[in-house]
């Protein structure tokens, strides 16, 4: 049985670390569109915890350092530029969504493709390696294959 979400919002919320969190924080909002939901300062003034928004859709982030969690989990620029995952959203207007992500700064790594299974999409990678993907494509919307 699926645990109960409350408010019809996601219950996976993708964590990430970055070098520099306040950067990343104004990089992601001004690039893709997330909004600020909370963001918290750490006693030096780096990032010990942020939740931005995009949609009904959550992500949590935090400034790189010297605790249990920053021994697990990597920015990509500390493990060599390769992530080990990545982070799909859907976007209503993909090609919108890619010329404000290409105006910021994004390098774009898969250009905007038209899927063979519906949607477009593009993968771009974030100042600091993390690789995104955005397209039309809405798994929620598609019947699920037996």
């Amino acid at each position: 049985m699926r645990d109960k979400v409350m408010n019809n919002q996601s219950a996976i919320i993708p964590t990430l670390r970055y070098r520099d969190g306040k950067a990343a924080i104004q990089w992601l909002c001004t690039a893709f569109g997330f909004e600020k939901n909370l963001v918290v300062p750490d006693a030096d003034g780096a990032i010990a915890h942020a939740q931005l928004t995009y949609g009904n859709g959550m992500i949590m982030l935090g400034s790189a350092n010297n605790n249990a969690f920053s021994k697990l989990v990597k920015s990509p620029m500390e493990s060599g530029s390769i992530g080990s995952q990545s982070v799909y959203i859907v976007v209503a207007d993909v090609d919108a969504h890619h010329a404000k992500a290409v105006a910021a700064g994004a390098e774009i790594v898969i250009p905007i493709t038209d899927e063979d299974y519906g949607g477009r999409v593009y993968s771009c990678r974030d100042p600091e390696g993390h690789i995104w993907n955005f397209g039309s494509y809405d798994p929620w919307a598609k019947p699920q294959s037996p």
